[in-house]
């Protein structure tokens, strides 16, 4: 069992702690550090003896080591690396599915079924059926803009009733239309669905009537170049 925490991600202050330190050491210029510096960090990344792994996975930090990482942990961009490769690690073992970047404008009938069908069974699939000229189709798509950078395992979709090919079911008073699919099943099916907001809406309130029938995922933890780091 000793053996095997080696192996894994540790949790918990002490399993940050020895994660930032392999971290760094594989992320840090060997060649232009000083020799004393390119030790301490070797130490530092490395920090089980062979007969004594759980003990020396307990060990305290020297002053130099504090010092050391402290000085480290104020470059925003390294922290902001080494958050973003414990996400993506974490993303990658709970197998949520894909990521997606931004709405997909979807061609034709055609390109619609296969995003239902052939995505991801994991992937919640939201489609937007609009029309330029029906008022609170334009405000819904800038919505969704917003929602796509915030809920990037759902992948957000639009088309016009013209390209759906399904003109004849979408009549302009059921527009805009939101359709919600997962692993090829229809969850929701929302027509005319600026009706349940206020004349001016926003993401927000897109986001909370998707919430309100359990529509979308729990939200990403942020790591934008924006983010704070406290």
């Amino acid at each position: 069992m000793a053996e095997d925490m080696d192996e894994v991600t540790q949790t918990g202050p002490k399993g940050v702690i020895n994660d930032w330190r392999r971290f760094k050491l594989e992320s840090m210029d060997q060649e232009s550090l000083p020799p004393q510096k390119k030790e301490l960090l070797r130490q530092m990344s490395s920090p089980h003896k062979p007969n004594d792994a759980r003990g020396s996975l307990n060990r305290k930090m020297s002053v130099q080591e504090y010092e050391l990482i402290k000085e480290d942990m104020q470059d925003e961009q390294c922290l902001k690396r080494y958050r973003k490769s414990c996400m993506q690690e974490m993303h990658e073992r709970l197998s949520f599915g894909p990521r997606f970047e931004g709405v997909h404008d979807l061609a034709d009938g055609e390109a619609f079924l296969e995003v239902i069908e052939k995505e991801h069974r994991n992937t919640v699939v939201v489609v937007h059926i609009y029309k330029v000229e029906v008022k609170g189709c334009a405000a819904l798509n800038d919505c969704l803009d917003c929602l796509a950078g915030e809920y990037p395992t759902v992948k957000f979709c639009r088309i016009s009733v013209e390209a759906s090919g399904a003109g004849e079911r979408f009549s302009d008073d059921v527009l805009p239309a939101l359709l919600v699919y997962k692993a090829g099943e229809l969850l929701g099916n929302f027509l005319a669905i600026t009706q349940s907001f206020n004349e001016e809406f926003f993401a927000t309130d897109v986001e909370a009537f998707l919430n309100e029938y359990g529509l979308l995922p729990e939200k990403d933890v942020a790591m934008g170049d924006d983010a704070d780091v406290e």
